[in-house]
């Protein structure tokens, strides 16, 4: 029985060392399920790949980063040299000023930005804050050409200026739809930082309608923390397969250079403000006469209101279309055409997409009562820039 046992121990020894060499030297010999045993090992330690390349993959192709979408957009995308005069010295006529320090001619200030071709008829975008008070601007695309660039018109409310150059055969970008857009997609900024030529960053979309930033007078920002630096201003976001969603306008740095918080206009306010621009030569906005600020619950609280969101009217313009609308101090706009109105930014949008010279029915809580008024809309007096 002994002599029995040690045979087979023996035997199966010789047994399992056989497999083992063969699973070492020839795997393929081993099959299970129809595949070979290295092939079971390999599927199961292969690497977890992004959702696009992922995409890509099952697609038959290899991921190989977003260059498609910056060949596709990145021709489009321009450098902007605004040049103004510089201010004289207030003592230039002064003889004795010019016996000691001579004659000084003012020196021509340059400042540097990007833009975006939209239209092959040369039609261009950028900020307001680039080209304000220029009295040159040249404008140099990627293939080496140059232009000398005409406005067409200008924004400051939303920081936008519409530009148009002169040349044959111009590259045009494809507009985006901000509809589709969502927090965490991937989005390329393409611009001319620090005027070192074009460059392209990547990142992804952290907010959408981001507002109450003091920018501009109309807020609704697309957040990216694709690097964005001074010269980027005016520059194309753009989609992966890009597609232009935002024109980038600034920065939150404490530093000057980028520190992943930047913001992008959306396509569909910039397309918004171009059409106005190249149609009437400025954008039509609806206006009503009235100083508003956040209902804060304090407030509502102290005169018992029924409500808890709202703009606080503070101050109502004499003869204006609210004043004559019958909307008076201490009112509290709670909704628009119909609209629902919470803070301050939702009543400028508001009121501003109305049509001015037609009625429109503002939605009133004074005190205790609930009243509808009838308020004209008027024409937005044009506005200056915003110091940024």
């Amino acid at each position: 029985m002994r002599r029995l046992w040690l045979i087979f121990s023996q035997a199966a020894t010789v047994a399992l060392a056989v497999m083992f060499v063969v699973a070492t030297l020839k795997p393929q010999w081993l099959q299970r399920d129809g595949r070979g045993f290295a092939e079971v090992v390999a599927l199961s330690q292969a690497p977890l790949l992004p959702a696009s390349a992922a995409a890509a993959a099952s697609a038959g192709a290899s991921f190989t980063g977003y260059n498609a979408a910056a060949r596709a957009a990145s021709p489009a995308v321009v450098s902007v040299t605004a040049s103004k005069a510089g201010l004289r010295n207030p003592h230039a006529q002064d003889p004795t000023f010019r016996f000691f320090f001579g004659e000084r001619s003012a020196e021509t200030q340059v400042g540097f930005g990007s833009g975006v071709i939209v239209s092959p008829q040369g039609v261009l975008l950028t900020n307001n804050h680039v080209i304000e008070g220029a009295t040159e601007i040249d404008v140099r695309l990627p293939d080496g050409r140059e232009a000398r660039a005409e406005i067409v018109g200008t924004d400051p409310e939303t920081d936008l200026a519409v530009l148009r150059i002169q040349l044959d055969r111009l590259p045009a970008i494809t507009l985006g739809n901000m509809q589709a857009l969502q927090v965490g997609d991937v989005v390329l900024a393409i611009g001319n930082p620090f005027n070192v030529g074009q460059t392209v960053t990547s990142g992804i979309v952290s907010a959408l309608g981001r507002q109450g930033l003091g920018l501009s007078t109309f807020e609704s920002f697309v957040q990216t923390d694709a690097a964005i630096n001074p010269g980027n201003s005016g520059g194309a976001l753009v989609d992966v397969r890009g597609h232009l969603v935002g024109i980038n306008t600034a920065i939150f740095s404490r530093s000057g250079g980028s520190m992943g918080i930047g913001f992008a206009i959306p396509v569909d306010v910039a397309q918004q403000v171009m059409e106005g621009l190249l149609r009437d030569g400025q954008v039509t906005r609806g206006w009503i006469g009235v100083e508003p600020r956040d209902l804060t619950p304090e407030f509502a609280e102290n005169f018992r209101l029924p409500i808890k969101d709202g703009v606080l009217i503070t101050g109502v313009l004499q003869d204006g279309p609210a004043s004559k609308g019958g909307l008076k101090p201490g009112d509290v706009v709670v909704t628009v055409a119909g609209e629902p109105v919470g803070n301050t930014a939702q009543l400028l949008h508001r009121v501003a997409a109305l049509k001015p010279g037609s009625p429109a029915v503002i939605g009133v809580q004074r005190g205790t009562q609930t009243l509808q008024l009838s308020v004209t809309v008027a024409q937005r007096p044009r506005q200056t820039q915003r110091q940024r």
